[in-house]
């Protein structure tokens, strides 16, 4: 098992922020910016060939992020291991917000559609306020009970506090003012840990916070986004 380790030059010149790696599992700390996986888009680089090139062998993705959500990314190494352990696992995000969610913790119960044009489906997750920065805006810790696409930005937007960065169900002057007072042009959204029950015992993997993300919510107020 080795944790906190970098890869080196066979992982596409790029360095590989190994969070947990063992023979069946790998968990990689998910630089903004870049795709899990090509579907629509078609990337030169993807998190999935930088697992691939780090291991020597095909991965297999437990789960996504957006391009712009950085954090705690696993794969699977094995398709055994992919089987079992797909789903059962628990996520927490960090998340910036638009507004203050009142309550200051409580249980988000809303159906998201699966798609453009199609049915609704059951959604939950918890959230909590960590901290406010600039009197106006929430730093929220969001746990998906259910994982649905987009779900979190979604049930944010759902109690009218979307997430700054968000360009798709945001707001486009508060994304600017972060922007260009605080220097952050990316979806404020980190994946800061992974919980789940392997091998018989416990195991939870963590993510620091970047420092793009610590530098815009220190210059904002909120000097320890890691509460």
């Amino acid at each position: 098992m080795e944790r906190g380790v970098t890869g080196g030059q066979h992982a596409r010149a790029h360095s590989v922020n190994v969070l947990y790696r063992d023979d069946r599992l790998l968990a990689l700390d998910k630089p903004p910016g870049i795709i899990v996986h090509r579907g629509l888009a078609d990337d030169d680089d993807t998190m999935a060939d930088r697992a691939r090139d780090l291991v020597g062998r095909p991965v297999h993705a437990l789960h996504r992020l957006d391009r712009g959500t950085s954090g705690v990314l696993m794969f699977a190494l094995d398709a055994e291991t992919a089987r079992v352990l797909q789903s059962a696992f628990t996520r927490t995000y960090l998340a910036l917000v638009r507004g203050i969610p009142a309550p200051l913790s409580g249980r988000i119960d809303h159906p998201i559609p699966k798609g453009e044009g199609k049915d609704r489906v059951a959604a939950v997750s918890d959230y909590r306020v960590l901290g406010v920065c600039s009197a106006r805006y929430g730093w929220v810790e969001v746990t998906p009970l259910t994982g649905r696409f987009h779900q979190v930005r979604r049930h944010m937007k759902h109690i009218d506090c979307p997430l700054i960065g968000d360009t798709t169900y945001g707001k486009s002057e508060h994304n600017r003012l972060w922007r260009e007072r605080y220097g952050l042009s990316r979806l404020a959204l980190h994946a800061r840990a992974v919980t789940l029950d392997y091998n018989g015992a416990a195991l939870a993997i963590e993510a620091p916070v970047p420092d793009d993300l610590t530098r815009a919510l220190a210059a904002a107020g909120l000097s320890d986004p890691t509460r």
